[in-house]
């Protein structure tokens, strides 16, 4: 009679371990789903895999990775530990946390991910989630609320690099918030490595999520409001802004050898019959969408700050300072406005703009009303100050008396929100709001 050795003992024991935490798995997303109908699509996104490497379980965007013994020791904690665990890390799925490291504090951006899906998670109020929140971390939800933002990833990695802790308390609140494995996130020897159609993959879910959480809210109550909050803030577009300003552009020729027009099968075929004599050349001239007439009008008003007027500014004068972007010949109106117009400089060469940005001050703060700008451009324009106004853009904080009727320009409205919440804005006008984060200096910070 053969008897089992030892080994072979222990691998039938670890493979009857792996169905069992399978199970838990599944219990746990059937659970999940009882109480969050609205995940139903992303909580089937994920395929569980055992791997002794990660402790006790990630995620990479395409499968839920678990070190067996440690999730049936968290499992014996209670099966809301497993719960939680599963949820955290499908929220860093469904808001895509692996996907926008970039050159970021590694350190920094994986706590601020755990701390913006635990915040998620404390502010659900599901009986199946739910674990005792300690002093400490109530003390650092409520240092993240001031300033009444919605504390996104990107959020709360600037408060972190802002605050500026050092790496005793760094291990602190790694201790207190991160749940599951970052290790297998963006490895690029690791073959799970995330790539563009996983994340689509999970844009797609989270839009859909939204779309049933909106329809589900009025069923339910306010039990989903923060979670609700951080998805439309994270489904809102994201634009480049080079893209966006050439919605402003205008079609012109250009002093330029146009190579698109060009034809190399006449040119080659009249080099090779008569010797030096090409039967095609160059065009000199090109046509191309630039920008040539333009306006951009800065809210100076005491709620619109001037660090964020800064920033607005010195993205503007990147873009404008490219020549495949803008004529050589602009004419550039920086209007300053509160309650009144306080100021109009005419930019007509990249040199003029790059002395402005370098003496820029801000004047006025008092009142905001748009008004008073529309009103002083439609005077510029009786007066042919224009030779072809496309548009014009309005960097404000949205908090201010419209014009009621559409001028016949292109209007944008410009916020630099770090919350991305909403500001609603005319009918006619084009609503665009950027990122913070992007244009932070010091968002590559350490401590």
């Amino acid at each position: 009679m053969n008897y089992p050795n030892a080994l072979q003992t222990q691998q039938e024991r670890e493979l009857e371990l792996t169905d069992i935490c399978k199970d838990i798995l599944a219990n746990a997303r059937n659970e999940l789903y009882l109480n969050m109908r609205f995940l139903d699509v992303a909580l089937s996104g994920l395929v569980f895999t055992p791997d002794p490497a990660v402790t006790p379980a990630g995620t990479d965007g395409m499968g839920l990775y678990f070190h067996s013994e440690s999730l049936a020791n968290l499992y014996r904690r209670g099966r809301e530990h497993v719960n939680r665990l599963y949820l955290h890390s499908l929220m860093h799925c469904l808001f895509c946390h692996m996907y926008h490291k970039k050159q970021r504090d590694e350190q920094i951006w994986n706590l601020a991910c755990d701390m913006a899906v635990e915040y998620m998670l404390d502010h659900l109020f599901l009986k199946c989630i739910h674990l005792p929140q300690r002093i400490f971390r109530r003390e650092w939800y409520r240092k993240l609320e001031e300033g009444n933002h919605t504390l996104t990833a990107e959020y709360i990695y600037r408060r972190l690099i802002l605050f500026g802790p050092d790496r005793n308390l760094l291990l602190r609140l790694e201790q207190e918030f991160v749940r599951d494995d970052h290790s297998i996130w963006g490895q690029s020897d690791n073959p799970r490595n995330p790539n563009q159609e996983q994340q689509k993959k999970w844009n797609d879910a989270r839009e859909r999520m939204q779309t049933e959480m909106e329809t589900f809210s009025k069923e339910a109550s306010d039990d989903f409001k923060s979670l609700e909050e951080q998805v439309q803030v994270e489904n809102r577009k994201r634009y480049d802004y080079r893209e966006f300003l050439r919605k402003f552009s205008v079609l012109k020729e250009e002093m330029k050898v146009d190579m698109d027009s060009f034809d190399y099968i006449f040119y080659n075929y009249g080099m090779n019959l008569y010797g030096n004599m090409p039967l095609i050349e160059h065009l000199e001239t090109k046509e191309e969408q630039r920008v040539e007439d333009f306006i951009i009008v800065i809210d100076t008003s005491m709620s619109c700050k001037g660090e964020l007027v800064q920033r607005f500014l010195e993205e503007t004068y990147s873009v404008l300072g490219e020549s495949e972007s803008f004529f050589r010949k602009i004419n550039i109106h920086i209007i300053q406005c509160d309650d009144q117009v306080q100021e109009d400089v005419v930019i007509q060469s990249h040199e003029a703009l790059k002395d402005y940005m370098n003496n820029f001050t801000i004047r006025g703060e008092g009142g905001t009303d748009f008004r008073p700008a529309f009103a002083y451009v439609e005077e510029l324009r009786q007066k042919k100050q224009f030779a072809k106004l496309k548009g014009l853009i309005y960097f404000t904080d949205g908090y201010g008396v419209f014009p009621a009727r559409k001028p016949e320009y292109e209007t944008a409205f410009v916020f630099m929100k770090e919350d991305y919440r909403d500001v609603d804005v005319p009918p006619w006008a084009i609503k665009l709001i950027l990122d913070a984060d992007e244009y932070l200096n010091d968002q590559n910070g350490h401590f």
